[in-house]
């Protein structure tokens, strides 16, 4: 069987753990996940490096011993990973015993080898980072560039990893596989790093009691750096070369914020080969999560209201958001305002809504899942099209590109719209089309099947949700066509993204009025009369193009044509409906208004929408021509 090895860094739990750990975590959940589905036996790895300076500094804030304060905050991460809906398989902690006597095992081992000598230490040094900084790397202020707090000078007596012998083996390694380190951009800055040549670097701190003791020198303890890239084969099992080792390692993918991937792609792989070990196969050092522009940090304070927004959204939209929003390689601002449009657009117009719409039409006409007898015009192009998103959903898996392979999803999601309408499926509800109606509803069902598994990876409860909605009493995530059953019942629920009221409510105006004076005002004030309705000239549309307004977030540009001519239409919606997902729809178009200047582009006319907390567009049940007067 294929194995697939994926870890998180471990995080210190110095404090409760924040967006920025999320967003890597989940990341790699996605990864593992993924994995699984393709039939890979997996071990996902994540956990806590808890034998740091500033973990012993917040216990001692708390009047804590280190282990009293990680027994107190470690388990805040195994809650949000619980719910974050992360499916690690290994929680890994750096005070068990395991994990002690293994980073011994590998410190013994290159100290046999001759790759570790003791020497005197000095340099500047950041306590968050727990990183020393080489002179070319000081500014002139000596500010970590990361945490923005002063460096201190530390000297003393360490114990040195030769890392300068193996810069030519690493310089080889980096050359002869190009794809060792992801993306291309974090590849070339460790590459400039290893040109300009590498320093052996200390490892042991002689002025610290919280970490674990040198093997061979009990009055040092293991650099904390040193000591947590050895969880990555400690958690399993290399202490006593434990068959869970040796069926997992080398890793495949070591996921990481791109603040550590020198340490990553360069110490460890280093003391990899001073071990004889073989080396992870990938490093991916994503961007930073930020927000107003700055990274998310415990020290400075800068964080996301990830409670909020889960608790507004759901965790599979949070989770939708962090990987489709961003470019995986690239920092990404989180702004709320995203998320709701996000969430508002791709989860619950596009797929909630076809969701909800399919299982309307087939409880209407049939009492269970109807057999494909009858195929027909665009049957064969959506099952084609199925194979080739899965084709396309494994390349971008491959490069990490999470934010590209979610939109080969939608694509997908977009087209069975597409294919709904183009079929106008309700239409055919007379028994001599019947049976081409069930063939297209089961070709609907089989594809949004199909579509929670290829979403399964990046939100899972959502696409537990559609299994059990169409009918899945044992969830079938195959990545095939066809698997659909016939003559299940599908069971229609509870949209799967309900509708996300942002507005606040105002209090309502004391007027001085009795309540019957105010209900007849309102009243007279709500009526008008049948020849002011008559002066509206509403006609039916298509709309052929639609682009987004500079500066307007909000507002779309639509080119309508309503048959006798083309109307440039201003229409509040981008925050509901994504472009191209609304060319050749259909709408309804007051032709007689009066033209309007909005945000410098002129509106011909206006597109109905109903509007509470979403807005969706009134269109007709079936397609009409063109310039059809509404009455």
């Amino acid at each position: 069987m294929n194995t697939f090895y994926v870890t998180t860094p471990i995080y210190y739990p110095n404090s409760e753990p924040h967006a920025g750990n999320a967003y890597t975590t989940i990341a790699a959940d996605v990864l593992a996940r993924y994995h699984r589905l393709k039939g890979y036996e997996v071990c996902f790895l994540t956990g806590v490096d808890e034998h740091a300076a500033n973990v012993l500094n917040a216990a001692k804030e708390e009047g804590l011993t280190p282990q009293e304060y990680c027994d107190k905050i470690a388990p805040t991460f195994v809650n949000l990973w619980e719910r974050l809906n992360i499916s690690h398989d290994i929680f890994f902690r750096t005070t068990s015993d395991i994990h002690k006597r293994g980073a011994q095992k590998f410190l013994n081992v290159l100290y046999e080898n001759g790759d570790i000598y003791k020497d005197k230490y000095e340099g500047y040094y950041c306590i968050s980072c727990e990183k020393f900084f080489a002179e070319k790397e000081l500014t002139d202020d000596k500010i970590c560039p990361d945490h923005k707090i002063p460096l201190q000078w530390l000297e003393e007596e360490n114990y040195f990893f030769r890392l300068s012998k193996y810069a030519d083996r690493l310089l080889a390694h980096f050359n002869e596989n190009p794809d060792f380190v992801y993306p291309e951009t974090r590849r070339n800055e460790l590459l400039s790093f290893l040109e300009s040549g590498l320093q052996d670097i200390s490892i042991s701190r002689a002025s610290l009691s919280w970490g674990i003791p040198f093997p061979f020198d009990p009055e040092h303890i293991i650099y904390i750096w040193i000591e947590a890239l050895s969880n990555y084969i400690t958690a399993l099992g290399y202490e006593t070369d434990s068959d869970q080792f040796q069926t997992f390692w080398p890793a495949d993918v070591h996921m990481m914020g791109k603040d550590i991937t020198r340490f990553h792609a360069l110490f460890w792989p280093a003391m990899l080969m001073a071990a004889d070990l073989p080396l992870p196969k990938h490093i991916v050092g994503h961007g930073w999560l930020t927000k107003d522009g700055e990274a998310l940090s415990k020290t400075r304070g800068i964080f996301v209201d990830m409670d909020g927004d889960i608790a507004t959204y759901g965790v599979d939209a949070f989770r939708y958001y962090l990987l489709r929003e961003f470019s995986f390689g690239n920092d990404g601002d989180y702004r709320p305002s995203r998320l709701h449009e996000r969430y508002n657009a791709d989860l619950a117009n596009d797929l909630g809504n076809l969701l909800n719409r399919v299982l309307g039409l087939l409880n209407k006409n049939f009492d269970v899942i109807p057999e494909p007898t009858t195929p027909g015009e665009f049957d064969d192009e959506i099952k084609t099209l199925a194979h080739d998103t899965l084709e396309s959903l494994d390349s971008h898996m491959q490069t990490f590109a999470y934010d590209i392979a979610l939109e080969t999803i939608w694509e997908f999601v977009r087209r069975i719209n597409r294919y709904v309408q183009q079929t106008q499926v309700w239409t055919l509800a007379k028994p001599e089309t019947k049976p081409r109606m069930g063939t297209i509803l089961y070709n609907s069902l089989e594809a949004l099947r199909f579509i929670s598994a290829l979403i399964f990876p990046f939100i899972p409860d959502t696409a537990d949700k559609i299994q059990r909605q169409i009918g899945s009493t044992d969830s079938d995530y195959t990545l095939e066509w066809g698997r659909l059953k016939v003559g299940q019942k599908v069971a229609k629920g509870e949209p799967i993204f309900p509708r996300v009221d942002l507005k606040k409510e105002e209090p309502p105006q004391k007027t001085g009025k009795t309540k019957s004076e105010e209900q007849s005002k309102q009243g007279k004030t709500d009526l008008i009369s049948f020849t002011d309705f008559q002066r509206m000239d509403l006609r039916v549309g298509c709309i052929i193009s639609a682009e987004s307004i500079q500066g307007a977030d909000r507002l779309l540009k639509l080119i309508v044509d309503i048959g006798t001519e083309r109307r440039q239409v201003v229409a509040g919606i981008a925050e509901h409906y994504r472009t191209d997902s609304l060319i050749g729809k259909q709408v309804i178009v007051v032709v007689n208004l009066e033209p309007a200047t909005i945000r410098n582009v002129e509106s011909q006319g206006m597109v109905l929408a109903a509007s509470s907390d979403s807005v969706v567009l009134t269109t007709p049940e079936t397609e009409v021509p063109l310039g059809t007067q509404v009455r």
